[in-house]
């Protein structure tokens, strides 16, 4: 059985007022699995366990990701955000075809982004992009974009396109290894400056080949990326870390926290942790 660790001794980085986890996954009682998707994850955790594990990290806000196994039921996302109010933020899944009904029926339940997940599993992947973009530019929304990022030169036209402000996901996700040095990072750079890309430090265990604790091969990224352009860049925790299925895979929230937020400078916390998150998904500035 998996066992989480939600809580334990405090994060030695200290975290700002308004502080905001901009990726993690909520599951609740009676909102199963839908076909296409994987199945929930070990012991449904729930809007509770995050409490608690948000309070331990101290982290304020939380943009809450639809998670796979939801597929297209936004149902779910809704209730949570719904009983955690004006700390939360979603990302929904949507296409091209979203009505402008249903748009704003999720823009009012707190929705203000749309999720690209090119993965297996995902619900919507880069073949959908244009048409995802172009409702969520229509409702100020963000689009966070997840795919293999090793294959990023093949889809630099229909990146470099997209209207909404959008967010390259965990780390870009280069599952075959990138060095700072690549020309795949160059055209990270090149797509940040075009004014709209933003990038998301998340799950970093997912694409890193070194592995923990250091994860030194994306920490190397990390860092150069952070050098680049710092005001670029928001966090989140990954919680509840769907690819653990054992506990003693499972990592520590507050050494994870140490480990990624290291390597971006002091000075720059603020902004990756509050202003920035704030303006991408609309929460007030404490």
């Amino acid at each position: 059985m998996l066992v989480r660790k939600l809580t334990g001794k405090p994060p030695r980085t200290r975290m700002p007022p308004g502080a905001t986890d901009t990726q993690l996954h909520l599951y609740l009682d009676g909102y199963p699995a839908q076909p296409g998707g994987p199945p929930i994850p070990q012991g449904t955790p729930g809007i509770d366990d995050y409490r608690q594990a948000a309070g331990w990290l101290g982290i304020d806000r939380m943009v809450i990701t639809i998670g796979n196994a939801h597929q297209f039921d936004n149902s779910c996302l809704l209730e949570c955000l719904r009983r955690l109010g004006d700390t939360a933020r979603g990302v929904a899944a949507i296409t091209g075809e979203t009505s402008d009904a249903d748009m704003r029926r999720l823009t009012d339940g707190g929705i203000r982004g749309a999720r690209i997940m090119d993965l297996p599993g995902g619900a919507v992947g880069l073949d959908r992009l244009s048409g995802v973009d172009a409702r969520a530019a229509d409702f100020d929304w963000a689009v966070a974009v997840q795919f293999d990022g090793s294959h990023i030169l093949d889809h630099i036209a229909a990146l470099s396109a997209i209207r909404s402000n959008w967010i390259l996901d965990h780390h870009g996700k280069f599952l075959s290894g990138v060095t700072p040095d690549d020309p795949r990072i160059d055209a990270v750079k090149r797509l940040i400056d075009q004014g709209h890309c933003w990038f998301k430090f998340a799950g970093c265990y997912e694409s890193s080949r070194t592995g923990p604790p250091e994860y030194e091969d994306v920490a190397a990224v990390a860092r150069d990326i952070a050098d680049y352009a710092p005001e670029r860049i928001i966090w989140g925790t990954n919680w509840p870390h769907n690819h653990a299925t054992t506990t003693d895979a499972y990592p520590d929230d507050a050494g994870l926290l140490d480990t990624v937020l290291g390597w971006i400078p002091d000075r720059h916390h603020r902004a990756v942790l509050v202003d920035t998150p704030a303006k991408l998904f609309g929460f007030p500035v404490p």
